[in-house]
C-alpha cells in the first residue's frame, strides 16, 4: 500500500526586517499540521523559506550600502534561526534567490506565455511598496493603503507585461463553486468569491530592470524583471523539485497553505490563476488572524510595533511561546497581544496547571518508589476530539480540550490524596498503586495529546516517566512574580 502523503506550506516572508510574532504564528500552526501528519505516519514535506526580490528589498540594501543578494544571504541566515527557536519541523527551506527556484519561475513564465495570458503594454498606476502591489482608488483609505498607511504611494507611468488575470474570472468563481472547502474560514472564503465576482482586472507582472535590478530576468527580455510576486508564489511548487522533478512534484502537490489574511487577494485568486494558466492544480488555502495591540492598533513591520519571537523564546522558552500562539489566539479573529496576558497564560495554564500537575505526580511516584509499565494494548494516538479539532484548524479548541482533562487529573489526585494514606499497610499500598496508575497513565495520555503542540514538553515528560523508577523532577515552568 503506498504511503500517504502530505504538503504544507506557509507563506515567504520577506526579509527586510526582523522575524515577528505574526509570522511565528503563521509557522507555529503550520508545524502542528505538519507534525499530527507525522504522528499519522504520513510522509510529510513542509515548506518555509524567504522571499528575496522585489523593491522593498532593494531599498533596504542600498540604504545599508550593501550588494542585495548578500543583505538577503544575512537576513534569511536570521530567518532559519526561528527552527531552533521555535521548535519547528519544516523539510525545506527555500530562498528565492536559489538557482532551482530562478530556473523554476522563468519555466512557470514561459508556460502562463505560452497560454497566451502574457502580454506587454504602458500603464499608469497607483502602487504600494509596502504590499508590492497596485492599488485602485476604491482600495485605499483617505489616499494610503489601509495595510501601509505610514508610506507614501508611488504613481507609476511605464511599460511593462501584464498577466490576463481578467480571463480567469470565471474559471476561478466555477472552481470556488467545486470547493467549498478551498479557503478557511469561510469569512474569508465569501469575501475572495466577492473581490473575484466583482471583476478582475489584468495586473503587472514585471519592472524596468533600469529602475529596480533586483529581479529574475524575464525569458527573451533582458530589460525587464519579474514581478516580486510572479517570482515569489512559484516557490511553493519549486521547492518540489518543479519542474525538472515531475514524480516528486506529482506525489505532493496540491497541499494546504497557511497564510496571513493580508495575503487572501495574492493567494487564493492571482496564484490560483497563475497555476490555471500554467496547467498546474490547484492547492486549499487557511488564512488565519493576525495581532493587535491593546489599543486596537494593528501589529506589523510596515508601523514598527513588532514583537520579536525569538526574544519571547529566548526569556520565557520555546514551549511556552508556542503554547500561547496556539492556544490564546483565535485562528480566525485578530487577538490583542500584552506582555500581562501573556505572562498571565503562562502563570495559570502551564506554571500552576502542567507543570504543577507533572511535577506532583512525579514525586508521589519517587516517594511511593512507583514505576509505570505501558500496558501491551496501549494507544499512541491523539484523541478523537483533538484530530477533530485540528481537521478544523481550531488549535486554540484542541488545547482548550486537553486543559480540560489537566484540570480533571489535578481534581482526582486532590479528591484521593494519596500522600495521607499511611505505610507501609498492604491495603494502603495497593491503592496508592491504583491511584497512581490512573494518574501516570492519565498524564501520558496528555502528553501524547500535547506532542504536536508543546514537542520539547512532551518528550521531557514522557521520557522522565518512562523510566523503570520515576523520579521527582525540576519544574517545567517556573511561576514568573
Amino acid at each position: 500500500m503506498d504511503k500517504k502523503r502530505f504538503y504544507i506550506t506557509t507563506t515567504l516572508p520577506y526579509v527586510n526586517a526582523e522575524p515577528h510574532i505574526g509570522f511565528a504564528l503563521e509557522i507555529v500552526q503550520a508545524d502542528v499540521l505538519a507534525r499530527l501528519a507525522t504522528l499519522s505516519r504520513e510522509e510529510v514535506v513542509f515548506n518555509f523559506g524567504t522571499d528575496e526580490h522585489g523593491q522593498k528589498i532593494y531599498q533596504k540594501a542600498l540604504e545599508l550600502g550593501q550588494d542585495p543578494k548578500a543583505y538577503c544571504d544575512e537576513s534569511a541566515a536570521r530567518f532559519d534561526k526561528l527552527k531552533k527557536a521555535l521548535n519547528l519541523s519544516y523539510t525545506n527551506f527555500v530562498r528565492t534567490t536559489d538557482e532551482h527556484h530562478i530556473k523554476a519561475a522563468q519555466e512557470f513564465w514561459k508556460r502562463c506565455d505560452a497560454a497566451g495570458d502574457i502580454y506587454k503594454k504602458n500603464y499608469r498606476v497607483k502602487y504600494c511598496v509596502g504590499c508590492e502591489l497596485e492599488k485602485t482608488d476604491s482600495e485605499l483609505v483617505e489616499g494610503k493603503c489601509p495595510i501601509h498607511p505610514n508610506k507614501d504611494l508611488e504613481v507609476r507611468d511605464e511599460e511593462n507585461y501584464f498577466f490576463r488575470f481578467s480571463k480567469y474570472q470565471q474559471p476561478l468563481w466555477e472552481f470556488y463553486g467545486t470547493h467549498p472547502d478551498f479557503v478557511m474560514p469561510e469569512e474569508r472564503f465569501r469575501e475572495i468569491k466577492a473581490f473575484v465576482k466583482a471583476g478582475l482586472e489584468d495586473f503587472s507582472i514585471s519592472r524596468l530592470k533600469k529602475k529596480m535590478p533586483w529581479g529574475i530576468e524575464i525569458p527573451g527580455d533582458s530589460e525587464q524583471v519579474m514581478y516580486v510576486w510572479f517570482d515569489a508564489l512559484i516557490n511553493y511548487i519549486s521547492t518540489l523539485g518543479w519542474p525538472e522533478n515531475i514524480e516528486n512534484f506529482k506525489n505532493f502537490w496540491p497541499g494546504v497553505q497557511v497564510a496571513g489574511k493580508d495575503n487572501l487577494r495574492q493567494q487564493s485568486a492571482m496564484w490560483q490563476a497563475m497555476l490555471m494558466s500554467a496547467g498546474l492544480p490547484n492547492s486549499k488555502q487557511i488564512f488565519i488572524h493576525g495581532f493587535m495591540t491593546k489599543d486596537g492598533q494593528k501589529i506589523s513591520k510596515s508601523l514598527g510595533n513588532t514583537v520579536d519571537p525569538i526574544e519571547l523564546c529566548e526569556k520565557y522558552g520555546t514551549d511556552v511561546v508556542r503554547y500561547y500562539l496556539l492556544a490564546k489566539v483565535h485562528p480566525w479573529e485578530d487577538t490583542d497581544f500584552t506582555d500581562e496576558k501573556f505572562i498571565e497564560a503562562y502563570n495559570a495554564d502551564l506554571a500552576n496547571g502542567l507543570g504543577n500537575l507533572v511535577s506532583r505526580i512525579a514525586k508521589l511516584c519517587e516517594t511511593n518508589n512507583y514505576g509505570w509499565e505501558k500496558p501491551d494494548d496501549w494507544d499512541d494516538k491523539l484523541s478523537y476530539e483533538v484530530t477533530d479539532f485540528l481537521d478544523c484548524y481550531r488549535f486554540d479548541n484542541a488545547l482548550s480540550y486537553v486543559w480540560g482533562w489537566i484540570r480533571g487529573l489535578d481534581q482526582y489526585i486532590e479528591k484521593e490524596r494519596p500522600w495521607q494514606k499511611e505505610l507501609p499497610a498492604d491495603n494502603q499500598r495497593l491503592s496508592i498503586n491504583v491511584i497512581l496508575e490512573h494518574a501516570v497513565s492519565s498524564l501520558i495520555g496528555i502528553v501524547i495529546n500535547l506532542r504536536p503542540f508543546l514537542p520539547g514538553t512532551a518528550e521531557r515528560i514522557l521520557k522522565q516517566f518512562g523510566q523503570e523508577k520515576i523520579k521527582a523532577m525540576e519544574p517545567l515552568f517556573p511561576r514568573i512574580k
